[in-house]
């Protein structure tokens, strides 16, 4: 179990060119990572065109202080189940290698965690709520320890996107993610809808087609088709037609995602750093070039899953002067991953704020 109060490190924004001192003054890498230890950083590199992802400038300052302790580390992120670049292997490596984390900038390989396919997974028991085992990527399961390097912001499941949402559903095989989404199926607003057919075509189960509801064409969803991953809420992003309605599946989503990153950090020891930068509605899956909803603030570390979390949404909130993933997101409660994580013991929501100086 994690101590009560656990440490939360700050770097403010304006200084975010002493990163590397940043790390090492929190002394978690060398608290955690032992010689010869195979390092598994986890990003998300970003979907094609996507601007909000971590740069790999701070990546390589983590893949040096990793090599500094002789270890092993390598970049890696699980395939999509939507349509998109990082649906298999091959194109998701090149869309890490378009975003620059190639190897002569970085430092390290690129080694996409569940195979070319998505379909390279270990089943590690967990026995909670929601599931008996959990299909946790191969090369995941096989490293020695995690360093979740994670891009803090909005999320239409979860309300934000944070570290516990980049190792539940980002460590996952693509059969794992269908486990997390199939409880939440998205709705049509027909008064909205204009048939421009943009979810039809990055519907990755053809469950949506178009159909006539009083005397308008409009697209439809077939519930029993939907795996519920919410590629249609980022095709309608203009119209916003398609919204995933607040309600017990969605909360049962999030404490998916919570059981999976229980299993994905079992018995291994990890590291998270958040980047609260390029804060903005959607996640790093959304192609187009979102506007950040507000200026950046900094960068976070701890050993702590939920107290990094916590601690981001309430700085970004404070930022805000408002709840803006609430603002985003109106009905959805955000809190639900943070409470049900500490309920499994994951971390602890009590943090003591350490800034650097």
């Amino acid at each position: 179990m994690v101590n009560a109060m656990s440490k939360v490190y700050f770097l403010p924004i304006e200084k975010i060119d002493r990163f590397n001192e940043f790390i090492k003054f929190c002394g978690i890498i060398e608290n955690i990572i032992k010689e010869n230890d195979i390092v598994a950083i986890k990003v998300h590199f970003g979907e094609k065109d996507n601007r909000g992802h971590v740069k790999p400038l701070y990546v390589k300052s983590v893949v040096r202080l990793l090599k500094e302790r002789a270890a092993k580390p390598f970049l890696t992120d699980a395939n999509t189940i939507y349509l998109g670049a990082r649906a298999d292997a091959i194109s998701h490596i090149e869309v890490a290698y378009q975003h620059g984390f190639t190897y002569d900038v970085v430092g390290c390989p690129v080694i996409i965690a569940d195979g070319v396919r998505g379909n390279s997974y270990i089943e590690v028991a967990v026995d909670l709520k929601h599931f008996r085992k959990v299909k946790i990527a191969r090369e995941i399961y096989y490293s020695d320890a995690i360093v979740a390097i994670t891009h803090f912001k909005g999320h239409e499941i979860t309300g934000f996107g944070g570290a516990i949402k980049n190792i539940g559903m980002g460590c996952a095989a693509r059969a794992g993610k269908y486990e997390m989404h199939n409880s939440v199926l998205p709705q049509v607003d027909i008064n909205r809808c204009t048939a421009c057919g943009m979810c039809i075509k990055w519907c990755p189960a053809s469950a949506i087609h178009f159909k006539e509801i009083n005397s308008k064409k409009v697209a439809y969803i077939d519930d029993k088709k939907c795996i519920g991953c919410g590629e249609c809420i980022l095709s309608c992003s203009k119209f916003r037609a398609i919204t995933i309605p607040w309600n017990e599946n969605v909360k049962v989503c999030q404490e998916k995602i919570v059981e999976y990153a229980y299993g994905a950090v079992r018995n291994k020891p990890a590291m998270y750093i958040n980047f609260l930068t390029f804060i903005t509605k959607y996640c790093d899956c959304y192609r187009t070039k979102e506007t950040p909803a507000l200026e950046d603030i900094g960068v976070l570390v701890s050993k702590d899953i939920v107290a990094i979390d916590k601690a981001s949404v309430e700085i970004v909130n404070k930022k805000a002067g408002k709840d803006l993933f609430r603002e985003f997101w109106p009905n959805i409660d955000w809190s639900v991953q943070l409470k049900y994580a500490e309920e499994l013991q994951l971390g602890e929501g009590k943090y003591e704020m350490i800034e650097y100086s």
